[in-house]
C-alpha cells in the first residue's frame, strides 16, 4: 500500500520531530507500505529548524519526496499558514494511487489541508500529534477563551481522521477526556530510538572527567518575564501552572556551583556538556563555571556519540502544580535510555518519571530540587571513582521503544484506516 507521509520537519532539518518522521519512513516498507513524503522546501533556518545535512544519507534509496514550492514566508505568520496548507493540499492532490495519508504535527494547521483533501477524495487520513496541541501544558494561549477556541478547532479537524496518534499515555488520556466521541480512535505510539544508531563501537574516553551531558533545547529564552505572560496566567491561558525555568540547565548549574564550592577538587573532576541550538541567554547562566561547555547543535550521530560516552545524562522538565501529571515525554528520553547510562531525571509526575524508573536507570528528583541534584551527582561521582558498576538497564522495558517496532504499530493503524474506508473488506 502507498502512504503519503506529510511532515514539515524532515531532512535536511534536524531535531526530535525530524527523527520520528525520518525513522518511520525508513522502517515502513518492512511492513508493506511504500511511503511518499510531502514536506517543505527544507530551506528555512531558525531556532526550531536546525539543519542536519547528515540525515539525508539515511533516506532510503528511491524514496519519493515532494517538496512544497517556495519561497517560504516568515514562520508563524498567517501568510505562512496559507502557503503551507495550500502547498500540502496541492501536492497531495497531485499524487496518484495513494491509499492513506499520515500527518505528523506540528504544525497543527497541516490537519486542515489534509482534512479538506480527504473530504474531496475519500482517501482516509491518520493524525499524529507529536505534541498534544491545545491540550499541551507547554503552550500558552492569550486567555482561557483562546485555548477553548483552539480546542474546538482541534475537535472539528480531528473528527475527520480515521485515527489520532498521541505520543504519551497521558496525552492520549487527555484527548479521550476532552473528545469522548473520538476515544475509540485515539491510540498511543511513543517516541523511540533506532538501535542502528547505537550499533557502532565507541572509543573509550581517556580524559579522566566525570561527564554529564544534555542534548536538545534548554528553553532559557522562555524565562523572560513580561507583562504579557503574567496576564496570560491571570486569564487562564496557561494550564498546570507551568514553571519553564526548570526545563533548562539553571538548576543543574546551581547544583554544580554549590557542589564545587563545598568540594573545590570537583572543579577539576566534573565536565558538563550541553549540546543543542543555543539562545543568547543559555551561556550567561554558567559564565562563572569553566567546566560547562556549550557545544551548539550537533549532527545526530555526534549527539548520540556524546550521550553514549557520558557518565550521567541530564533530563530536565518543567515544574507543574502538585497532583497533576505532565503530558509530554521529551524525545531525548528514549535515546538516553538506549545508552543504558544513569539519568538524572529532574522531572514532575507523569509518563517520563514512570518510564525512567521502570527502566531502572532513572535517578529522579523534582525539577527544582537543587539539593537532590547535588546528592545524586555526588553519589554518582563516588560510584564512578570507586569503579563500581552503574545500575543495569531493564533491556526488555527499553526495547519496546525501538523505532522499527513502533513503525510496525503505525503500519497497523494505517492498514486499519484503509480497511475501514473500504467498508471492512480485507486489505
Amino acid at each position: 500500500m502507498r502512504v503519503a507521509y506529510v511532515a514539515y520537519h524532515f531532512p535536511p532539518f534536524g531535531g526530535g520531530g525530524t527523527q520520528r518522521s525520518l525513522k518511520t519512513v525508513v522502517h515502513l516498507p518492512t511492513f508493506g507500505f511504500d511511503p511518499v513524503v510531502v514536506t517543505g522546501p527544507g530551506q528555512a533556518s531558525g531556532r526550531w529548524t536546525p539543519r542536519d545535512e547528515s540525515l539525508n544519507a539515511e533516506l532510503p534509496g528511491g524514496l519519493e519526496v515532494r517538496r512544497v514550492s517556495g519561497p517560504e514566508p516568515p514562520d508563524g505568520s498567517r501568510r505562512w499558514q496559507r502557503w503551507w496548507q495550500n502547498g500540502v493540499k496541492t501536492e497531495l492532490c497531485s499524487l496518484a494511487e495513494v491509499d492513506v495519508v499520515h500527518v505528523s504535527m506540528s504544525p497543527f494547521s497541516t490537519a486542515n489541508a489534509v482534512a479538506q483533501m480527504s473530504l474531496e477524495t475519500g482517501i482516509p487520513w491518520v493524525a499524529e500529534l507529536r505534541d498534544p496541541w491545545a491540550l499541551d501544558e507547554m503552550l500558552a494561549y492569550e486567555t482561557m477563551l483562546h485555548r477553548s477556541l483552539e480546542l474546538r478547532r482541534m475537535r472539528r479537524v480531528l473528527s475527520g481522521a480515521s485515527s489520532v496518534v498521541m505520543n504519551t499515555p497521558e496525552a492520549a488520556a487527555r484527548a479521550k477526556a476532552a473528545f469522548p466521541e473520538l476515544a475509540e480512535r485515539v491510540t498511543v505510539i511513543p517516541n523511540g530510538y533506532d538501535s542502528a544508531d547505537f550499533a557502532h563501537p565507541l572509543r573509550a574516553r581517556e580524559d579522566g572527567k566525570f561527564r554529564i551531558a544534555h542534548t536538545g533545547y534548554l528553553h532559557t529564552e522562555e524565562l523572560r518575564t513580561t507583562l504579557r505572560s503574567q496576564i496570560r496566567k491571570l486569564l487562564g491561558g496557561e494550564i498546570l501552572e507551568v514553571d519553564f525555568a526548570t526545563r533548562s540547565h539553571l538548576y543543574l548549574v546551581e547544583a554544580l556551583r554549590r557542589l564545587v564550592q563545598a568540594e573545590p577538587r570537583l572543579r577539576d573532576v566534573i565536565a558538563l556538556d550541553l549540546a543543542g541550538v543555543l539562545s543568547p541567554e543559555d551561556p550567561q547562566a554558567a559564565a562563572d563555571l569553566d567546566f560547562v561547555h556549550f557545544l551548539g547543535y550537533l549532527p545526530h550521530a555526534a549527539s548520540v556519540a556524546l550521550i553514549r560516552s557520558a557518565d550521567l545524562l541530564f533530563l530536565p522538565m518543567h515544574k507543574i502544580r502538585a497532583g497533576a501529571r505532565a503530558g509530554i515525554v521529551p524525545g531525548k528520553t528514549f535515546e538516553y535510555l538506549a545508552t543504558g547510562k544513569p539519568i538524572l531525571a529532574a522531572v514532575p509526575a507523569g509518563d517520563a518519571r514512570d518510564l525512567v524508573q521502570q527502566a531502572r536507570t532513572g535517578l529522579v528528583c523534582d525539577p527544582d530540587d537543587v539539593a537532590a541534584m547535588m546528592r545524586i551527582i555526588r553519589d554518582e561521582i563516588a560510584r564512578w571513582e570507586s569503579g563500581a558498576p552503574a545500575p543495569v538497564v531493564d533491556a526488555a522495558c527499553v526495547s519496546r521503544f525501538e523505532r522499527k517496532a513502533l513503525a510496525g504499530k503505525l503500519a497497523e493503524v494505517l492498514r486499519r484506516a484503509v480497511r475501514e474506508q473500504a467498508g471492512g473488506g480485507a486489505t
